[in-house]
C-alpha cells in the first residue's frame, strides 16, 4: 500500500482498489476463509491506509491504521491520515458496486476486533508494531489471541532480524499468536521489500517465510493450539491483573469457527530455529532479485555494463551472475512464471534456461571502454571475469572520441588541455579525466540500444551503473558519467561490504578472476600512467581518505545526525590512539568541504536499490540542501575552539595506525609538485571544476606550512587553494 505515492491522491487508486478488491472477495479460492485484504479506503473524504476483513463475501471490519510511518523511505503522511479515535467505530457506506454483491450497505469502520465462535483476531498494520506504543499490548489485554500484521517493510543490510526479534518480543510480553505479513519484491521503487513473513507463538518462532526469492506468492504456514495461549497467559498473574481491568475492545461478531474436533489429530507447528543471511548473502540476493523485477516489468531484453575490472563494475555483474542462477534455480524448480518472464524477455518461447553461464550470455553485455591510460591488468581482469561470469564481452577504445571533441575543442579556442604531468593546471587535468568519464556514458548508451540489433534480437538493454555508496556520498564521480545509468545494482552498498560480497561470491560461485579484482587498489585510471606503466593514480589517494573512514563518515553524518563539530567530537575520542585532535578535524574537514562542493550531483543520482541506512540519496531518503558554502566557518571554528581546549590533555600515541588527510593527498606525489584540489581526480563536474584556479599550487610534503596558533576555521595546509575558490556568484568562500 506504499508504492502508488501520490497516485493515492487520484480517485482512480480508490475505485481500481475496490474493484481489485470485489475480484479477490468473489474468488472460489477465498471460500471458508477469513482474509483481510490492505488498501486505501477514503472515508468521510479522508484517506487511510486499511486492512478490510472478509468472510464468504461479507465484509465484517475496515481497520484504519492509526500511526502513520515517514521514517527512512516512507512519506505516508503525505497521503494518508491516522484514525485517532481508539476503541471506536463508526458506519462506512460501502460503494455501490460491492453492495450489489454483499447486500450490505454499511459496515464497521474503526479500532475493532474480530470474534469468531472460537476466538478473537485483532489487527495492526505495519508501522503499529514498530511505534512505542504498539496496539498488540492493549488488544491482548481485551482477549485477543491472533494478532495479524500486514506489513510492507523493506530490505536494508544488518536488517532483517529486526522484524523477527520484534513479533517474538510482541508475543513473548502479551503472549499469544503473531501473524506478520510482509511484501516481497520490487514494487516500482527504490526499495526491495524483503519479505520474511513470520508466525511467531508464545515468544517462539514457528514458521518463516524467505527473505529473497523470485517467486510472486509465497504462503507462510502453521498450526497452532488456542489453549497454549490460555495456559501461558493464565499463568503469568501480573498480566492477569492488568487485563481484568483493560478496556474492551468492539467486537464484530463472524460465525467461523478455526478449529473443529477432527483438529485434535493434528499435530502443532514446533518452534524453529533460524539464523538472519550474512551480509555477503543478502548483496547476493536482495539486489539480484530487485534487478530481475525491475527487468521484467521494464521489457527490455537485458543489461549493459562497462566493465573496468574494478571492484564495483565487478560487482554489478557478479550481481547480474547471482540473478541469472537464480532464475535457473527456479525453472528447475517448476516455477512457470520464471519461466514464461524469461522467454518473454529473450523473445525465445522455446529457451529453457538451465546454465547461469548461458543465460548470463544472453542476458549480459559487458564492455572493456580502454583508453591510452588504461592498464594491461585491468583489461586482462575484466576480460578474465566476463569469461567466467559467460557475459557477451566486448573491447573498445575510446580514443578516437576522445581526441575528437578535444579537437573541437581545439578549433574553438586555439588550446589543447594537457595533463598536470605533463605541465597542465588543475582546471585542465579535472576537464580531461572527465570527458572520458562522459564519453564512456554516452557510448554505454549508443551500444545498449544497438547491441540485440546486432545480435539480431528486438528490444534493447538497460545501462547498469556501479557507483557506491561512499562515492557518492564523497562526491566522488563525474556529473554524466558511467555512474548515470538507469538503474545501480550496488549505489546503496559500501566499498568494504562489495568486498566481502566478491570474496563470498569467488568461492560461492567458482569465480576465481575475483582473487586478483579483490587485491587491486582501486583506480579510475583517468590519468596517464607512469613511464614503466603502473598506476600514477589510486582512488584513495585521490580522495583524501579512505573508504573504510568514508563509512564511518556516512554513518555519523546520518544515522547519528552529525553536524561537523558532533562528528570531530566523535572521531576524535574514537581514533585518539592514531591521530592527534588537529589531524581528526583536519580529517573531519575534508570530507565536509568536499561533501558541500558535490552534494549538486545527488540530485541525478541513478536510481538504485536501497541497502545501506547512510545512503545520501538525494530523491527520497536523504533530504537535504544540495548548495552549501563550502567553508562551514561557524561549525569549523567551533572544532578549532574544542582543538584548542583539547592541547594541553592529549597524549600521542607512539605507535599511530591511520595515515592523516595530507599523507594521503600526498602520498602519489613524491617527484612532482601536487596541485591541491577540493573536488576529485577521479571524478568532477564543471559546477566545481571550474571554481579551482590554476595557480593553486602548495610546497613539497617536506616543506608543508605548520598551522597558525590561532586558526581561520580551515587548515592551513589548504589555504593555497580555499582562498581561490569562489562560488557560483563570485564571491570566494
Amino acid at each position: 500500500g506504499y508504492s502508488c505515492e501520490d497516485h493515492f491522491q487520484e480517485p482512480d487508486t480508490f475505485l481500481h482498489s475496490w474493484e481489485t478488491f470485489l475480484e479477490i472477495m468473489i474468488s472460489p479460492f477465498c471460500e471458508n476463509m477469513l482474509v483481510d485484504v490492505g488498501m486505501p479506503v477514503m472515508h468521510q473524504n479522508v484517506a487511510y491506509n486499511c486492512r478490510v476483513a472478509f468472510f464468504n463475501q461479507h465484509i465484517l471490519l475496515i481497520r484504519p491504521k492509526m500511526a502513520m510511518c515517514d521514517d527512512g523511505n516512507y512519506r505516508e503522511s503525505r497521503w494518508f491520515t491516522a484514525w485517532t479515535k481508539a476503541l471506536q467505530t463508526e458506519d462506512y457506506i460501502l460503494p455501490r458496486l460491492i453492495s450489489q454483491h454483499t447486500g450490505q450497505q454499511t459496515v464497521p469502520f474503526g479500532d475493532a476486533v474480530i470474534a469468531t465462535r472460537d476466538t478473537c483476531i485483532g489487527y495492526e498494520i505495519c508501522e503499529e508494531l514498530w511505534n512505542v506504543s504498539s496496539k498488540h499490548i492493549e488488544m491482548s489485554l481485551s482477549g485477543v489471541e491472533i494478532i495479524v500484521n500486514g506489513s510492507g517493510s523493506y530490505m536494508e543490510l544488518r536488517k532483517a532480524h529486526i522484524t523477527a526479534d520484534l513479533i517474538r518480543n510482541a508475543s513473548f510480553k502479551a503472549g499469544g499468536a503473531y501473524l506478520f505479513s510482509n511484501l516481497r519484491g520490487c514494487d516500482g521503487q527504490r526499495v526491495y521489500f524483503n519479505g520474511c513473513s513470520s508466525i511467531a507463538l508464545n515468544g517462539e518462532l514457528i514458521a518463516r517465510g524467505k527473505q529473497f526469492a523470485l517467486q510472486d506468492v509465497e504462503v507462510t504456514l502453521a498450526t497452532i493450539d488456542l489453549e497454549e495461549i490460555r495456559a501461558y497467559r493464565a499463568s503469568q498473574r501480573s498480566r492477569c491483573i492488568t487485563a481484568a481491568r483493560a478496556a474492551l475492545y468492539p467486537r464484530v461478531r463472524c460465525d467461523f469457527a478455526l478449529s473443529t474436533h477432527n483438529d485434535l489429530l493434528k499435530s502443532t507447528t514446533p518452534p524453529i530455529q533460524y539464523s538472519s543471511q550474512t551480509i555477503e548473502e543478502e548483496i547476493a540476493l536482495g539486489p539480484s532479485c530487485w534487478l530481475w523485477d525491475y527487468l521484467r516489468r521494464s521489457g527490455q531484453g537485458g543489461f549493459f555494463l562497462p566493465l573496468s575490472g574494478g571492484v564495483d563494475s565487478s560487482s554489478s555483474a557478479t550481481i547480474v551472475y547471482s540473478m541469472c542462477n537464480q532464475i535457473v534455480y527456479a525453472v528447475q524448480q517448476g516455477d512457470a512464471q520464471v519461466l514464461y518472464d524469461i522467454r518473454k524477455i529473450l523473445a525465445d518461447s522455446d529457451f529453457t534456461p538451465d546454465n547461469a553461464a548461458a543465460l548470463c550470455n544472453r542476458l549480459l553485455v559487458t564492455c572493456f571502454m580502454g583508453s591510452v591510460n588504461s592498464s594491461k591488468e585491468t583489461r586482462r581482469r575484466a576480460s578474465q571475469l566476463a569469461n567466467q561470469l559467460g557475459s557477451y564481452h566486448i573491447e573498445i577504445s575510446i580514443d578516437l572520441a576522445v581526441n575528437a571533441l578535444l579537437g573541437i575543442f581545439n578549433v574553438v579556442t586555439g588550446l589543447t588541455p594537457v595533463f598536470r604531468t605533463q605541465g597542465g593546471c588543475a582546471r585542465q587535468n579535472l576537464a580531461l579525466q572527465n570527458i572520458q568519464s562522459r564519453i564512456r556514458m554516452v557510448l554505454a548508451y549508443l551500444f545498449a540500444q544497438l547491441m540485440l540489433w546486432a545480435r539480431n534480437r528486438p528490444g534493447g538493454l538497460l545501462v547498469l551503473g556501479s557507483a557506491n555508496v561512499d562515492e557518492s556520498l564523497r562526491g566522488y564521480l563525474t556529473k554524466y558519467d558511467c555512474s548515470s545509468a538507469d538503474i545501480n545494482p550496488i549505489g546503496g552498498i559500501s566499498k568494504s561490504d562489495l568486498k566481502q560480497f566478491l570474496n563470498y561470491a569467488k568461492h560461492k560461485y567458482n569465480l576465481s578472476a575475483l582473487e586478483s579484482i579483490i587485491e587491486a587498489p582501486p583506480t579510475a585510471e583517468l590519468e596517464p600512467l607512469r613511464e614503466n606503466g603502473e598506476l600514477l593514480q589510486t582512488d584513495e589517494q585521490d580522495m583524501g581518505m579512505t573508504y573504510s573512514e568514508l563509512s564511518d563518515y556516512g554513518r555519523l553524518r546520518k544515522q547519528s545526525f552529525c553536524g561537523p563539530y558532533s562528528m570531530f567530537c566523535k572521531l576524535v575520542a574514537t581514533w585518539k590512539d592514531d591521530l592527534s585532535p588537529k589531524d581528526v578535524a583536519d580529517k573531519v574537514k575534508h570530507f565536509f568541504r568536499c561533501y558541500a562542493i558535490n552534494r549538486h550531483k545527488m540530485t541525478v543520482l541513478t536510481p538504485s536499490v536501497h541497502a545501506e541506512s547512510y545512503s545520501p540519496d538525494d530523491n527520497r531518503f536523504d533530504h537535504r540542501p544540495f548548495l552549501y558554502r563550502a567553508n562551514w566557518s561557524w561549525q569549523f571554528k567551533a572544532i578549532d575552539d574544542e582543538i584548542i581546549k583539547l592541547q594541553p590533555i592529549y597524549t600521542p600515541s607512539s605507535t599511530p595506525q591511520r595515515p592523516n588527510t595530507d599523507e594521503l593527498l600526498l602520498s602519489h606525489e613524491t617527484c612532482t609538485q601536487y596541485h591541491f584540489h577540493i573536488d576529485d581526480s577521479k571524478h568532477s563536474s564543471s559546477l566545481s571544476s571550474t571554481s579551482l584556479d590554476s595557480t593553486a599550487v602548495a610546497p613539497h610534503i617536506g616543506n608543508l606550512p605548520v598551522q597558525d596558533k590561532k586558526s581561520s576555521g580551515f587548515s592551513k595546509v589548504h589555504v593555497n587553494v580555499l582562498g581561490k575558490i569562489k562560488d557560483r556568484t563570485g564571491i570566494p568562500v
